[in-house]
């Protein structure tokens, strides 16, 4: 059955791209596409989404005070933030709001799909860039050791780029390498540092102090 999303964003551009990439997904459905949030509770219960795409600046009833009323009901309801802002005081305004998740506009289209399953299974999907700035606010007890993950040059130096908050494209285009070779070593990390996706990757990576 396909995941039931619910997209609020007061960009018509952004509310046709993201129509266009979730209609590629098989599991994958969007159920509606809204300008602002002021109908909010009502939408819910019409649509009774499992997953809200929500911008953080519309006009009215803005994102970080739409995920407080969602939370007021639902404190389960996966809600992803889908924003240009990558600032600390709305990262940090949008957490505490209860989102379940932080994602940059210019990275939606690489992101978005595998951050809805991600959600869905539990995860809390960010843009890497994100990931980093909220796990730096997270001090690192300087007893920990660093495991020795056996990263090879290239590998480690590709994590370094994931930290930075590269899309897979930046990558290639900086390490002068396809994207199918990105992928690929992509992959290798993951199987390294036994986690499932770039966020994972990204946290381990900073919290173990890899990089």
């Amino acid at each position: 059955m396909a995941a039931r999303i619910l997209l609020y964003d007061d960009n018509e551009a952004l509310r046709w791209s993201m129509e266009s990439l979730i209609a590629d997904h098989e599991d994958l459905d969007l159920l509606a596409a809204m300008p602002d949030a002021q109908n909010l509770a009502a939408d819910l219960l019409v649509f009774n989404p499992d997953v809200v795409l929500m911008d953080i600046d519309m006009p009215g009833i803005n994102g970080v005070e739409a995920v407080r009323l969602i939370r007021q009901t639902n404190e389960n309801l996966p809600v992803i933030m889908l924003t240009v802002f990558d600032d600390n005081e709305n990262i940090f305004n949008a957490i505490c709001a209860g989102a379940s998740g932080y994602i940059l506009k210019r990275y939606a289209s690489e992101e978005i799909p595998a951050a809805i399953r991600n959600v869905m299974s539990g995860g809390a999907p960010m843009t890497g860039s994100v990931a980093r700035k909220v796990l730096q606010m997270v001090p690192v007890a300087k007893s920990e050791e660093q495991e020795n993950y056996n990263l090879s040059k290239r590998e480690t130096e590709l994590l370094q780029l994931l930290v930075n908050g590269f899309s897979y494209k930046m990558i290639g285009f900086e390490l002068n390498i396809s994207i199918d070779t990105v992928r690929s070593h992509i992959k290798k990390i993951y199987d390294k540092l036994h986690v499932h996706s770039a966020t994972e990757a990204v946290s381990l990576a900073i919290k173990k102090r890899i990089i």
